[in-house]
């Protein structure tokens, strides 16, 4: 048996996604035509706009579909002239877009330095600032709303990356004073290569792919309709389960009290609000390449680090932004779980731990 602890790399899809997705796939129709086949094919994307909407507690008019949250995070950040500014722990579709502009410096509980925040706009004059709610390695949750209350203060666009945020922490667009929101179906239980942009009424949305006026003629492309359907089953769930997501914690707890144990283990983020699905942590005198391939000969399935970075030998830049040397930051191992982890899976993970003995 594999147990499989890292989701938030991609979430496997839920079953009932894939039946919906089967469904669609079966009767087919493209959502631009004018026939019954084509109303019933816009009915599915119309549906789940509404409920990806509903997720972030906004406006379903302001949902465009895309292949995801790398789309997403291009179309905003390549279609802004001026200075970008965003943090140091930022994922590579947002930190590869504006190379060279302005960054944030991040505190070693992982948060946002809210003094340099401060600094860079006062002293930098940054026209858009983008931030991501919930790191992707560490867990750890930045004060959006906060964040965002000073952007409209002072007249910055504020674009979020809310990847890791959906279906684990509750999403409030208009609370979090967005300007632009990027989801990701894969990690909360939909498809890969479907995602969404959100974007605030009478805010001029950037086009990176031009062509035909679908999706309110902001992204061209006939629409992906049968994973839009399931993305939108996904949204729907996460949402109404978000209150059972606690119990994770407990899992995550259950993993960090024995871990502690060996000497010298730094847990990243500890004592700083986390997502209860996520530990990063990282072993002194211990490669992560190697550890996480001992780990996988043990049927555990987990991550060195950022999915799009794996087989990167270097050092994290998100725990090297927090202050972590180059040793410990090459040695970090982070397990995420999600809607499908059982004890099972943190019992494997335990008694491999004991078998591996970093």
């Amino acid at each position: 048996m594999v147990a499989y602890l890292d989701y938030n790399a991609t979430t496997p899809i839920r079953p009932e996604v894939i039946e919906l997705i089967g469904r669609v796939l079966r009767e087919g129709g493209n959502p631009s035509s004018q026939h019954a086949c084509g109303r019933n094919a816009r009915k599915y994307i119309e549906d789940a706009r509404e409920q990806v909407a509903n997720l972030v507690n906004y406006k379903s008019e302001n949902v465009i579909f895309t292949s995801g949250a790398t789309e997403g995070n291009n179309m905003v950040l390549q279609g802004h002239e001026g200075p970008i500014a965003v943090t140091d722990f930022e994922h590579p579709s947002v930190w590869n877009v504006i190379d060279g502009d302005i960054k944030i410096k991040v505190r070693p509980n992982g948060l946002i330095d809210l003094e340099d925040l401060d600094d860079v706009i006062n002293l930098k004059n940054p026209k858009l600032i983008s931030v991501m709610a919930v790191n992707n390695e560490t867990g750890v949750i930045q004060p959006i709303a906060q964040i965002g209350r000073l952007c409209r203060e002072k007249g910055i666009l504020f674009h979020v990356d809310a990847v890791q945020a959906a279906g684990k922490i509750e999403i409030d667009f208009e609370r979090w004073h967005c300007d632009f929101l990027s989801l990701s179906g894969h990690k909360c239980g939909a498809p890969q290569g479907v995602g969404a942009l959100i974007f605030r009424s009478k805010t001029p949305v950037p086009k990176l792919i031009k062509g035909g006026g679908q999706e309110r003629r902001q992204r061209a492309g006939t629409e992906n309709t049968a994973s839009i359907a399931g993305f939108g089953l996904a949204a729907h769930m996460a949402k109404t389960e978000l209150s059972e997501f606690k119990r994770l914690g407990a899992f995550r707890d259950q993993i960090e009290r024995t871990i502690e144990k060996v000497t010298g283990v730094m847990i990243h983020g500890a004592g700083t609000p986390r997502v209860y699905s996520t530990s990063c942590f990282s072993v002194p005198n211990t490669d992560a390449q190697t550890l996480m391939m001992q780990f996988d000969i043990e049927g555990i399935c987990l991550s060195s680090g950022s999915a799009c970075s794996s087989g990167v030998l270097k050092p994290s830049h998100v725990l090297k932004s927090m202050g972590v040397d180059d040793q410990m930051a090459s040695s970090a191992l982070r397990i995420s779980m999600g809607w499908n982890t059982t004890q099972s899976d943190v019992d494997a993970f335990l008694s491999a731990w004991q078998n591996i003995k970093p």
